[in-house]
């Protein structure tokens, strides 16, 4: 499955929440689903509420189907609580902690500086927006990313407030991961135990 590229307020009304990494626009009053029955009162089988769980994670951090079912294995084959762990690992992605630490407005926007090789990872300049980032890790911006105006007016409005995980310099546009992220530090609301329910019996 691609990624997807439509309209992002359209998912966020689908999936009854705001994912900030997907978009900054808010759902506002329109808080029900798109669509010409969407206030309607309909009732979710379990596979859908399933379903939805893992369609935030895939949204909000823009993955293909591929790439989070990658992750789920890996997730399942650590130590510690499948769920959890998955959450630490999608986290962990360089375009995340690149939009987490402020210097783009969404993950897609993050993914784009990432590719055009305005950020710089321990000292090298890096385009892989899926690179894990390890505690100890620093991300900056290049002095040509730095002077982008969406860069500029991300760091003066951040979408959200650096997590307590990362170490943020703003007179350098820099940022240290200080240690891993845990699984309520997930910035939206999402029931993981759904998630792994829902690859448990398909992987």
């Amino acid at each position: 499955m691609s990624r997807y590229t439509g309209p992002r307020l359209k998912v966020m009304r689908a999936l009854g929440c705001e994912l900030p990494g997907l978009s900054r626009k808010s759902v506002g009053e329109r808080d029900y689903p798109p669509g010409q029955h969407g206030q309607r009162a309909r009732r979710k089988s379990d596979f859908g509420i399933k379903l939805m769980e893992k369609q935030k994670l895939r949204m909000n951090y823009g993955l293909t189907e591929s790439q989070i079912q990658r992750l789920f294995r890996e997730a399942k084959r650590a130590k510690a609580p499948t769920g959890g762990k998955l959450l630490e690992l999608l986290e962990r992605r360089l375009d995340n902690v690149v939009f987490r630490a402020g210097f783009a407005p969404t993950t897609v926007a993050a993914r784009q500086l990432i590719r055009h090789k305005h950020v710089i990872l321990n000292g090298r300049v890096v385009n892989i927006p899926s690179i894990r980032v390890a505690p100890g890790d620093a991300i900056a911006l290049s002095e040509r990313g730095q002077r982008i105006p969406m860069v500029r007016e991300s760091l003066e409005q951040p979408s959200l407030a650096v997590p307590e995980w990362l170490a943020f310099n703003g007179q350098v546009a820099a940022a240290t991961m200080t240690r891993l992220p845990e699984a309520d530090e997930v910035p939206f609301p999402v029931e993981v135990q759904h998630v792994v329910e829902y690859y448990a019996v398909r992987l």
